[in-house]
């Protein structure tokens, strides 16, 4: 995250309020990984092999932490003085500091990691209590003096604890303080405090960030950070790798890089600001971690997409929506109900089997097929290929998705200019999974833009503007999507971004898949002023197996447990896939007259079903495909 030359980087306070922020992740993991025993001080190391202490900070930075830890979790003067290195105590943290910095630089933050202090805090009488504090806050002098950026009070198990020492520290400094609770199985610390209460007493005692790190992995720790979102003061989240298991005598953490990832995203999308790792955690999973909140709009990277501001006079009049495309003016039409269905690409060279279902849908009334681009960070034939071929073949109008993962701005801009030459006029905008979710995990991802940016991009080029405020040669009449999560739980916020995408230029509203008419009915009437069209997302269910991994995997989604239950009772097989198409059925039907039309995403290839969804509202399976389509 290295500033331009000649552009000061902002403060660390400046950066938090920038967007999703990323700590690093286990310094005792990779110190023991790296051959250093558990017999020994680890924060003794900082003076022993400071190398080697800077190679996991290196790692990680490589890795794309913005924030890095001092390597001195468990130095205050009383854990010191059990080692006996208590004479050692200024000079560790000078140490830990300075091997900081030097692998930092100017890349990242550096925060002074401050434990608790190792006492039962229940056995300790007042006096005891506040020779602990005193000893934890001479730790805290230290970091301050040797020039940390901020603090991290992490994994007390008390509420009393954190918040003495935060009352203290607080007066000390104007650094930023994160102070960060561990709390047990059941939802409360050692001393009984909950999510809320921890939260609003740490807020009121002044730190900066609250938040929760350590526990049982990140699914518990989502537990508890639905609890302390939304409650005056930014949320951090870093949760260890899970509990190790033995597994062939060896001790090994089981939650994966990919894991993190996927729980990563679901944290950005709830609101918590800041999300790392805690034990068990490696570089790896920091580089999962960094790849969701960059998907998120996070870090200093956000490319400014206009240079020159265009004046009014260069801009033209953009050609009307109805004329844009086949599927534009039936949108902008009151007349008949739009239908969209997803054809992915092949994985290989034969996109025959795509056609004939683009073949079958065109015969039994889809106005558009809608081709992903890259779908779950895949690696597929390009969209535009197969939409040519539909068009080649069936004279039909496809619905491509333009990711904005693997184009940067140059990128984008050539190949949106190519897609309006190739007469590739329906666009949906999106930013795209992460490359960490495919076969590929190493790929470079490239968001130069997020979907907000691009929109106003092709925004741009509707009015005759290129993204550098030049007047260009004509203009291209795009009909833009973009997408919508009216289960995503950070609802506000979700709201928010897509205000600013009808406002950016998106013509339609595309939503993914709602199970609850609550939640539908809350996104239709929040929504109703944006004055654009809305395709209601449809995925019917597979299975139960299905059900509970789009509920519990899947960010943005959510599945009632009435609907679960439906699925539980079918299990799986033909029963399943036919009570799966009949809840999509009576969504439909529910939303029918509140919406312009309907996107329906078949899972597994099972084309079939969208037709079978269909027939509720009267659409009719093609006399050739009475049969039944071959999945």
């Amino acid at each position: 995250m290295s500033a331009p030359a000649g552009v000061k980087r902002p403060s660390l306070r400046e950066r938090l309020g920038a967007g999703p922020l990323v700590f690093d992740g286990a310094m005792g993991t990779e110190l023991y990984r790296r051959g250093q025993f558990i017999h020994q001080s680890f924060d003794g190391i900082n003076l022993t092999n400071p190398d080697l202490v800077e190679s996991v900070h290196r790692d990680y930075l490589d890795a794309g932490a913005e924030v890095i830890e001092t390597n001195t979790f468990a130095s205050n003067r009383r854990r010191l003085r059990k080692v006996g290195l208590e004479d050692r105590h200024d000079a560790i943290h000078a140490a830990a500091v300075a091997i900081a910095r030097r692998a930092a630089g100017d890349r990242a933050y550096v925060v002074g990691a401050v434990g608790p202090s190792g006492e039962r805090w229940d056995r300790l009488d007042t006096a005891g209590r506040a020779a602990a504090v005193d000893d934890v806050v001479a730790q805290a002098d230290a970091l301050l003096s040797a020039g940390v950026d901020g603090l991290v009070l992490e994994t007390f198990p008390t509420l009393a604890e954190c918040e003495a020492v935060l009352r203290a520290v607080r007066p000390r400094t104007q650094a930023v303080l994160f102070a960060q609770i561990s709390f047990l199985r059941h939802a409360a610390t050692e001393d009984g405090a909950s999510p809320e209460e921890a939260t609003e007493a740490l807020r009121t005692a002044g730190a900066d960030v609250v938040g929760v790190n350590c526990a049982d992995g990140p699914s518990e720790l989502f537990a508890l950070a639905e609890r302390m979102v939304g409650r005056g003061v930014p949320i951090s989240v870093l949760p260890n790798a899970g509990y190790p298991k033995k597994v062939d005598g060896r001790m090994i953490y089981m939650a994966t890089p990919e894991y993190f990832g996927v729980y990563a995203r679901r944290f950005l999308k709830l609101g918590v600001a800041v999300v790392g790792g805690c034990c068990g955690t490696t570089p790896e999973h920091i580089r999962s971690m960094r790849a969701a909140a960059k998907m998120q709009g996070g870090a200093a990277e956000r490319v400014e997409v206009v240079a020159i501001r265009p004046s009014v006079a260069e801009r033209r009049a953009p050609v009307p929506f109805a004329e844009r495309s086949q599927f534009a003016a039936k949108l902008a039409s009151s007349e008949g109900f739009a239908v969209s269905v997803e054809v992915n690409p092949p994985t290989g060279l034969d996109a025959g089997r795509s056609v004939e279902a683009a073949r079958m849908l065109q015969a039994a009334g889809v106005d558009v097929i809608n081709i992903a681009d890259g779908p779950r960070a895949s690696v597929r034939m390009a969209n535009w290929a197969l939409a040519l071929e539909v068009r080649r073949e069936l004279g039909m109008e496809s619905l491509v998705h333009f990711c904005m993962r693997d184009r940067n701005l140059l990128g984008l801009q050539s190949d949106l200019l190519a897609f309006h030459a190739l007469g590739l006029h329906n666009l949906v905008v999106v930013t795209g999974d992460p490359p960490k979710m495919g076969d590929y995990p190493h790929a470079t991802a490239v968001y130069d833009l997020d979907s907000i940016g691009c929109i106003g991009m092709v925004e741009g080029l509707n009015a005759g503007v290129d993204p550098a405020g030049r007047a260009m040669d004509g203009q291209t009449r795009f009909a833009v999507a973009c997408g919508a999560e009216p289960a995503s739980l950070d609802y506000d916020r979700e709201l928010r971004r897509l205000e600013q995408k009808v406002a950016a230029g998106a013509s339609f509203i595309m939503t993914q898949p709602v199970y609850d008419p609550s939640v539908l009915d809350r996104f239709l009437t929040d929504t109703a002023g944006f004055g654009v069209p809305v395709l209601l997302g449809l995925m019917p269910l597979a299975s139960h197996r299905n059900a509970e991994f789009i509920h519990n995997e899947i960010p943005g989604m959510q599945i009632p447990s009435n609907i679960r239950q439906r699925m539980q009772r079918v299990d799986k097989g033909p029963l399943a896939r036919a009570e799966g198409v009949r809840i999509a059925q009576e969504a439909l039907l529910v939303a029918r007259d509140r919406v312009r039309g309907a996107y329906i995403m078949p899972a597994l290839g099972r084309y079939e079903a969208a037709i079978e969804i269909l027939e509720a509202i009267g659409y009719e399976r093609p006399d050739a495909y009475r049969a039944g389509w071959r999945s």
